[in-house]
């Protein structure tokens, strides 16, 4: 018993699950759990603890990064699987829905059933130019860009997007522009999610 108390406090385990073991004292390990149930239970023990701690100190994921991560696995499916790759349009002052209905009539370009905050598809991506579709339940946070330009076309809903100090009401077919290094944040305002073209713009 003394034997197996020393090797529980050698520190062998801790590094066993974290696997920093070698594939010898893997195979040792392995060997003695099967054989002694201490052992078994206490590398049970050290998982949990260990998963608890992780989440515990892992940093929050945004609701905004994880709607981009999510839009950015689909986007790469969708090309692996033999999307041909497409260039959206610039959004400027005479853009218009109709620019972009062949992406927003796309069955695999719906919001998903079980967002809860923010979705978005990707509609195109390459190092300058990133086009999205997004629906805003509630809004989004203020955010400052100093590295790329914000165009904004509402497809449904409205939404106050503020500037600064300066507020803007836009509805279907609003388009607006957001300058470099101030801030904006973006409040819904009709009852159901504001469907949004978001474009962003390498500076």
């Amino acid at each position: 018993m003394d034997t197996i108390q020393n090797y529980i406090n050698s520190g062998i385990l801790e590094l066993y699950v974290l696997g920093m073991t070698t594939d010898e004292e893997n195979i040792d390990i392995t060997k003695f759990a099967d054989e002694n149930i201490e052992i078994n239970e206490e590398i049970d023990a050290i998982s949990k603890a260990l998963q608890i701690t992780s989440e515990a100190f892992a940093p929050e994921i945004s609701p905004a990064s994880k709607a981009m991560i999510m839009a950015t696995i689909d986007y790469t499916e969708r090309l692996k699987n033999g999307e041909e790759y497409t260039i959206a349009p610039l959004l400027n002052n005479n853009s218009n829905v109709a620019n972009f209905k062949t992406w927003i009539n796309r069955p695999d370009m719906q919001v998903s059933e079980d967002y809860e905050t923010i979705d978005a598809k990707i509609i195109s991506a390459c190092e300058e130019v990133t086009t999205l579709i997004v629906w805003l339940k509630h809004g989004a946070p203020i955010e400052v860009h100093d590295k790329e330009y914000e165009h904004f076309l509402i497809v449904e809903g409205s939404c106050t997007i503020t500037i600064g100090e300066e507020s803007h009401n836009l509805v279907a077919g609003s388009y607006l522009s957001i300058p470099l290094f101030i801030g904006h944040s973006v409040a819904v305002t009709s009852d159901t999610a504001c469907k949004i073209i978001l474009q962003r713009v390498a500076a």
